[in-house]
């Protein structure tokens, strides 16, 4: 970040936000930015606070395996203003669901492992 804006290029963004330069551009290609990124007069991107925000909850949704449509038209119900806070709502409440279950299903797998696990820790004690 530059001591005269608060704003990042997007070599800093990348790095602030554990993404690639091609994850940033992809994104804002895709429509899943808030706002345009600004454009410095050299016509650099210029990711402020409010992008960095977004961008890494963002990186939360996809880390849960929210797909890149739903996603956009999450986006796009934040764009259009507060009133579709109770459609945003039901969004994010159903993908809570689809996380809890999957939360689940790897709880259960971890237990399995964790009794093979201790299986092989009273065999090898015994031995």
């Amino acid at each position: 970040m530059t001591v005269l804006d608060d704003t990042r290029s997007i070599a800093e963004a990348a790095a602030e936000t554990g993404l690639s330069t091609h994850a940033l551009r992809y994104y804002e290609r895709s429509g899943l930015m808030l706002t345009p990124v600004e454009r410095a007069s050299s016509s650099h991107r210029r990711y402020t606070d409010a992008d960095i925000s977004w961008v890494r909850f963002l990186t939360r949704l996809r880390s849960t395996g929210m797909p890149i449509a739903v996603i956009r038209r999450y986006t796009d119900l934040v764009r259009r203003g507060d009133a579709t806070v109770a459609e945003r709502r039901a969004l994010l409440s159903a993908h809570r669901d689809v996380v809890r279950a999957r939360l689940a299903d790897v709880t259960a797998s971890l237990a399995a492992i964790d009794h093979k696990i201790h299986l092989y820790d009273t065999e090898i004690a015994a031995s």
